[in-house]
């Protein structure tokens, strides 16, 4: 029988929440302005001249995206607590 968690429980679990929220803001910005910066005029190119491709790549950059931040976010996150403790 499983109890109910405590008021001490449910703000600490927010707060990692929000602090998760933060950093996943931060890199997704950061992520957004590199991709922009590096890959957009070949993106463009692709877009005009190789439908099909752009569509993949575009797929490849945002599965990228998902495992990279979520890789990095845990990272982190474990980095964090452990000091924390």
């Amino acid at each position: 029988m499983s109890r109910a968690p405590t008021k001490k429980e449910k703000a600490k679990t927010f707060r990692a929440f929000l602090v998760e929220l933060v950093i996943y803001i931060v890199f997704v910005t950061v992520y957004f302005f590199l991709v922009l910066h590096f890959l957009a005029d070949w993106l463009q190119e692709l877009h005009l001249h190789h439908v099909k491709l752009y569509a993949l790549m575009a797929i490849v950059l945002i599965i990228g995206q998902a495992v990279l931040l979520e890789t990095v976010t845990t990272w982190l996150l474990r980095f964090l607590r452990r000091r924390a403790v």
